[in-house]
């Protein structure tokens, strides 16, 4: 997909099923608030993947309950009001261990199935 191309539905999708992958895994980096995230993300993908703050926030939520990430409320240094930091804990870095190897085993059947190299 050329760069700037808006995602279609089987790409939402497709980011759906690796959302925690992706954030657990730009989180892995340095600690970063959401919009951060989002520019990282879609930077890391050519723009590929573009979140939305509606998916982003519910999903960083979701990873804090289980432990994964933490945040603290932060000062930036241009000002203004605080934001939200998060970071990767200890718990988040078995879980995307476990999410990396998961992916690289899906990943090895797909291009099992499409004749490429396991």
């Amino acid at each position: 997909m050329p760069e700037g191309t808006p995602m279609d539905h089987s790409d939402a999708n497709l980011l759906k099923g690796h959302l925690d992958l992706l954030l657990l895994a730009t989180l892995e980096r340095d600690p970063k608030y959401g919009g951060q995230i989002i520019a990282d993300i879609q930077a890391q993908t050519n723009g590929h993947f573009t979140l939305r703050e509606g998916s982003l926030y519910p999903a960083l939520h979701r990873l804090e309950k289980h432990g994964w990430i933490a945040g603290t409320f932060q000062t930036l240094p241009r000002g203004g009001s605080p934001v939200k930091v998060y970071h990767l804990t200890p718990t988040g870095q078995h879980a995307l261990r476990d999410k990396r190897e998961q992916y690289e085993r899906f990943s090895a059947a797909v291009r099992g199935i499409l004749g490429g190299p396991a």
